[in-house]
């Protein structure tokens, strides 16, 4: 089995870079591979919880979801913190995370992609 990180920076909504990550995290989480999405700068606010868009416009929180019964999604606390979101805000599943982790994580990975 494959370990894959995909690390995010971008905001959910505003550019495509981090929908286009989760598509891509959500497509190799379906695979013969373990899925690791850490959050960081803009992108901790993807894994904000209770997310209400437009009819027909993608979302983001969904698409957390379906990655996190398959891998993990871990969020930056530091970045967090600089942007006021709290851990019980973030999707069920989702995880504050740390520097630490995310150095343990890139070691561990066959693959590390960032958006």
């Amino acid at each position: 089995m494959k370990n894959i990180l995909i690390i995010l920076n971008d905001p959910p909504y505003g550019t495509e870079r981090s929908y286009n990550g989760l598509r891509l995290a959500k497509a190799l989480s379906n695979k013969d591979s373990h899925v690791a999405v850490f959050l960081m700068a803009d992108a901790v606010v993807c894994a904000k919880r209770g997310q209400k868009l437009p009819q027909g416009f993608y979302n983001i929180e969904l698409m957390l979801k379906s990655i996190i019964r398959n891998g993990e999604v871990l969020a930056c606390g530091t970045c967090m913190d600089a942007r006021g979101l709290t851990d019980d805000e973030l999707v069920e599943g989702a995880v504050r995370s740390t520097m630490p982790v995310l150095a343990e994580h890139t070691l561990n990975a066959n693959k590390v992609l960032v958006f």
